[in-house]
């Protein structure tokens, strides 16, 4: 994909330049365009996201210790995530099986070979997974689907010779669940040219009364680019359990177009092929594509550090919060989630040397399953324990241990280190030369 993959050339170009970074940012945007419209990606999207890019890069300021390059950099992935559908991880493991998935598109989408992509898929998930070759038209359908069964070892059902599409369909899905299949994968016919979205979703509609599937599945082809938009969003419309797989997303440019054009319908892109074989199949997420797209060790060594220096930074209002005598469980809570952000213990209680030994040597003791433990506790709390801690007592401890699964002395190991916490804090509120000088290192995170 030519388009997109001028994408990462333009961050390198963006971390590599001097000057003003106004400049900067004119210039990676003005490159970000050619990319995406060379991509096949809509005018109308690819305008509207650089506006967004630009509008935010400009107005949001970034955490203190970050970079403003960096913090553009987490803009422009974030809206791009947004342009591929956003923070959805689609659901790929079946609810319950035996399992039934229908394929559907148009002709050359490339569906046969991903109908065994997906069962092989399936099958390195654990499943027993057979395929139905229920396409009736294409010649060489019958005898493609069944060599590549025989090549990844699934099950196989068909009919040569026979046009009875809908009854090979009904008999084969039956035959190959009593023959214990877990997920069964039907190939239907499909249908010739870009312009045949209403027979193909009659089709659709007709096997899918004969077969009763759990989930219909539209085989779309990358080239097709913005076009997809208008198949994938009848699609959408026309069947309520749908997901979508893109093909071919090796070889067009048009990728980032098709992909984009599925995820402006709110249809969910499940998977996408990225290459000719079998193995060449992935789950599509698009925080993952979208680091891709922008050099995945550019891209992720920036984000984290971001995160950690942001998590800091609601780290140290909390600490400001508790030093103002603003404790009990719902504030302690939000730290010790904060303190999971931030990652490893010992990384964050060098990022925060001016919380003082008292405070360090508390937190110190906790390790990261303790914390967890002492989060389930407080999820088990009421709205009042967690605002008013001083009304917990041993039958309230009882209550709260049960609920949490934890042992009655989990929950009183909790709410003494609260009460410790307490004690230290009004010492340190007493000592005002302490107090300016923690919130003074604090301040330097």
């Amino acid at each position: 994909m030519p388009g997109l993959d001028a994408i990462r050339d333009a961050v390198r170009k963006f971390l590599r330049l001097s000057g003003p970074y106004e400049r900067a940012v004119e210039e990676f945007i003005r490159d970000l365009q050619r990319a995406l419209l060379s991509a096949d990606v809509n005018v109308r999207l690819v305008f509207d996201l650089t506006r967004r890019i630009r509008e935010r890069a400009l107005k949001e300021k970034p955490p203190p210790g970050a970079s403003r390059r960096d913090w553009f950099l987490k803009i422009v992935y974030e809206e791009l995530v947004k342009l591929f559908g956003g923070d959805r991880e689609p659901e790929v493991k079946p609810p319950y099986t035996p399992y039934v998935i229908m394929l559907v598109g148009v002709q050359g989408s490339g569906k046969t070979t991903t109908a065994a992509k997906l069962a092989l898929f399936y099958k390195r998930m654990g499943y027993k997974v057979g395929l139905v070759a229920a396409d009736v038209y294409r010649p060489g359908a019958y005898d493609q689907l069944r060599q590549l069964a025989e090549r990844i070892g699934v099950m196989f059902y068909g009919e040569p010779g026979s046009r009875d599409a809908v009854g090979i369909a009904t008999r084969g899905v039956k035959e190959l669940k009593e023959r214990g299949a877990n997920i069964v994968i039907v190939d239907t016919a499909g249908r010739h040219g870009y312009g045949s979205e209403v027979a193909l979703l009659e089709e659709m509609k007709r096997m899918s009364e004969a077969i009763k599937p759990d989930e219909v599945m539209l085989v779309i082809d990358a080239a097709m680019g913005q076009k997809s938009f208008d198949l994938a969003k009848r699609f959408h419309e026309a069947t309520p359990i749908g997901s979508i797989i893109v093909t071919k997303m090796d070889g067009t440019a048009k990728g980032g177009g098709a992909l984009s054009a599925v995820a402006a319908t709110g249809a969910i892109i499940k998977f996408i092929g990225t290459g000719e074989d079998v193995e060449e199949f992935e789950v599509f997420n698009p925080r993952r594509f979208v680091s891709r797209l922008l050099g995945m060790g550019d891209i992720e060594g920036i984000l984290e550090r971001i995160k950690r220096l942001e998590a800091a930074e609601e780290f140290e209002k909390t600490v400001e919060e508790m030093l103002e005598g603003k404790l009990n469980f719902r504030i302690l809570y939000r730290q010790l989630r904060q303190l999971t952000r931030m990652g490893p213990l010992r990384k964050v209680l060098q990022m925060l040397p001016g919380v003082g030994l008292a405070v360090t040597d508390e937190i110190a003791k906790l390790g990261e399953e303790k914390i967890r433990k002492w989060l389930a506790i407080m999820d088990s709390m009421t709205y009042e324990e967690l605002d008013h801690p001083e009304i917990i007592d041993k039958s309230r401890m009882r209550r709260i241990a049960r609920g949490a699964g934890v042992e009655l002395d989990d929950v009183k190991e909790l709410v003494n280190y609260y009460r410790n916490l307490q004690r230290m804090l009004r010492r340190l509120k007493k000592q005002k030369g302490a107090l300016e000088r923690l919130l003074r290192n604090i301040g330097g995170v």
